[in-house]
This record gives structure tokens, C-alpha cells and sequence, in this order.
């Protein structure tokens, strides 16, 4: 709901996984569990056609606690990509690709799979303003693409293709953050992360069926091929936050990463270099209250100012969007409670633009 914020952002009551050195700040008794779903709705329109889509996603499950203070620890599971799509087009004599020499058919592309990443890492406060941190990461998973070419003549060949790409690999993530006092319990915070570019090893997969309705002359082939070539590029996160504590925070972080170094079967040519601009602003009337349960709720808001890593049409896809959210805690008090609950709650709208115009509307 903070617009995607996280560099700098120093919570001992929640694990900020962007940036691990801000695991040092976990409470010394404390012990921390996190799960997360969302969905999402999203319409397209290009000129006069419109499609709507509706989907619900696991978000993530973290866990994080102290071993010392100034020394936490995390873990937890995340999804990285999501590989489902649904499309389909029938080219009938009237649309601009039909070509009478072989007439009308119907193109569909589907696509199932996904890909997961594990992580464990640690932060450590090593001197009075500075904290560092590290991660471990497993990526892993699979996509699933099918591409069929039915033609209603008879004596056309038609085509049928199923690839699966099998990805797994281990990479080391970093982070540091200065986190400075200043008078009234206000604060100043400075945090980067580094995501280095990556090798993965991965498995290519292609059957391929050519065939016509008089079952004559059919062919069949079938690839395989394991390489260590997949290359996934590195993310740079740098960001700053100021607030108070326990009453308000503000955040902004820059998010880059150069996608066009990128090495993924199928991707040639339609992945750009991405610039993010996050904004963040959490606001809590009074966390102690003991009379007004609206005075304790945290409030939060949120925008996100991006180019999107796909090229589509030759048209690098631009998105903006905004954010509302809360954190409610689960039951009163007028101290300090170690691992007390709490519901966070956002609704998230974003717009991009390309050859097409998407809105999307997500809950969580």
C-alpha cells in the first residue's frame, strides 16, 4: 500500500525482504509471520476490442526473528513471474491479416506455470548507524507456452507447438541501510540493495506437430536442450524515509534494472530497461490509543511511476499507479505487545499504456 517502498524502510514489527539489512531492527522478543493473497482485475482495450480478466494469487509467506539484538533473521517464499495466459483470434476474410490463399483459421496461445523464489537471509547492526544484510535465494520453476494454428481448408497444413522451460539456481542478494536519529524520536534512513545478475540452469523442451485433416505426410519433432546460458540481469533499489516513530513515515525509492542484457528463450527483442519511482506515506493517529480503534490503525498510501519491462509493436509499455491501504491490529493495548497481529488491508490501481490500454485493480 506504501507504493512498493521498502529500500529504507526500517519496521521491527514487519520483514521488509527488499532490502535485508533491515532485519536488524526486529524487536529482541518478537517473532514474525506474515501471509499474503491478493486479486486482481484487469480490462484491456486496443481501438474497439476489450477483454477483462480476473485471477487470485498467493502474494507471499515470511517469517522473521531475532537471534540477538541488532541480528534478525527471515525467511520466506515468494512468486517472481506468472506465466498463465489465455488468447485467441479467429482471422475470417474480413480482417487485415486473412490471406485467401489459405484462408480463414483461428491462432490461440496458452500459458501455464510460474516461477518461485525461496529466500533466507540475515541483518546485522554492526556500528551505531549502520546496518548490513544479506540473502539467499532459490529461484525455481517452470513455464508452460502451447501455440496452435488450426485452418478451416482441409488441404492446409495445420500446426501445433508445446514448450516448457525448466529454470532453477541459487543467487545472493545485499543490502545496507544508515539509520539516523534525529530530535523528538524522528528519524532519517538511507538504504540501497543489490540484486547481482544471474546464470540459471535451464532445461528447453519443444514438441512441434504438423498435420492436415487427411492424416497423410504428418511430421512430428521434438527438442531438448539443457544450458546454463538463461541469464537474468541485476536490480539496483536505492531509497530514503523519514518519519517519526510509531506515528508516520514517508518513503522513496529508485528501482533499475537493464532487462535488455536479459538472456530467455523467446524474449528477443521485447524487453527494455526499467526505471521505477516509488512514493510511500504510512500515518498512525495514535498506536497506544486505549478508547478509539480507528486512532490506532495504521494508514497508509501509495504511487508507482514505471516503464515496464516488455516491448510490444516496438512500443516500450509505461505504467502509473496509486494505492490505499491500512494495518489494523488484531486487538487493543496500551504497551508494547511482542508479536501482536495485525490485518494489512490495500486496494492498488495501475495504468499502462503501450499499443494497448490496461487498468488493473488489485485487493489484498
Amino acid at each position: 500500500a506504501m507504493g512498493g517502498t521498502g529500500a529504507a524502510i526500517r519496521d521491527n514489527n514487519s520483514v521488509s525482504f527488499s532490502n535485508p539489512a533491515s532485519y536488524s531492527s526486529f524487536d529482541t522478543l518478537s517473532f514474525l509471520f506474515d501471509f499474503g493473497a491478493d486479486y486482481g482485475s484487469s480490462k484491456l482495450s486496443q481501438g474497439s476490442e476489450r477483454y477483462k480478466a480476473n485471477d487470485i494469487n498467493f502474494d507471499h509467506m515470511l517469517i522473521g526473528f531475532p537471534v540477538a539484538k541488532g541480528l534478525g533473521v527471515a525467511l520466506g517464499v515468494l512468486p517472481y513471474s506468472n506465466g498463465y495466459y489465455r488468447i485467441s483470434e479467429d482471422i475470417l476474410p474480413t480482417d487485415p491479416l486473412y490471406d485467401p490463399s489459405i484462408g480463414s483459421y483461428t491462432v490461440s496461445h496458452n500459458g501455464d506455470g510460474g516461477l518461485t523464489k525461496f529466500f533466507i537471509g540475515t541483518g546485522l547492526k554492526f556500528a551505531k548507524y549502520f546496518s548490513a544484510g544479506i540473502n539467499m535465494t532459490i529461484l525455481t520453476g517452470h513455464l508452460d507456452r502451447t501455440n496452435n494454428f488450426n485452418f478451416d481448408d482441409i488441404n492446409v497444413y495445420s500446426n501445433s507447438s508445446i514448450e516448457r522451460e525448466t529454470l532453477t539456481g541459487v543467487n545472493l542478494e545485499y543490502g545496507i541501510q544508515v539509520s539516523i536519529p534525529l530530535v523528538k524520536k524522528s528519524f532519517f534512513n538511507v538504504g540501497v540493495s543489490y540484486i547481482p545478475g544471474n546464470h540459471y540452469s535451464s532445461t528447453y523442451e519443444q514438441y512441434m506437430y504438423r498435420f492436415t485433416s487427411y492424416g497423410t505426410n504428418d511430421t512430428i519433432s521434438y527438442t531438448n536442450s539443457k544450458s546454463k546460458s538463461l541469464y537474468i540481469p541485476g536490480t539496483l533499489r536505492a531509497g530514503i524515509s523519514i518519519g517519526k516513530t510509531n506515528k508516520f513515515t514517508a518513503a522513496f525509492d529508485y528501482v533499475q534494472t537493464k532487462w535488455s542484457s536479459a538472456v530467455i528463450p523467446g524474449s528477443e527483442g521485447y524487453l527494455a530497461d526499467t526505471k521505477a519511482f516509488l512514493l510511500g506515506l504510512e500515518y498512525t493517529p495514535d498506536k497506544f490509543s486505549n478508547f478509539s480503534l480507528l486512532r490506532r490503525i495504521d494508514y497508509r498510501l501509495g504511487a508507482h511511476f514505471s516503464s515496464n519491462y516488455l516491448v510490444l509493436e516496438g512500443n516500450q509499455l509505461q505504467e502509473k499507479g496509486v494505492s490505499l491501504g491500512m494495518g489494523i491490529p488484531m486487538r487493543k493495548t496500551s504497551t508494547v505487545q511482542y508479536g501482536l497481529g495485525k490485518a494489512n488491508l490495500f486496494i492498488d490501481y495501475t495504468h499502462r499504456t503501450g499499443p494497448f490500454i490496461e487498468n488493473t485493480f488489485s485487493l489484498g
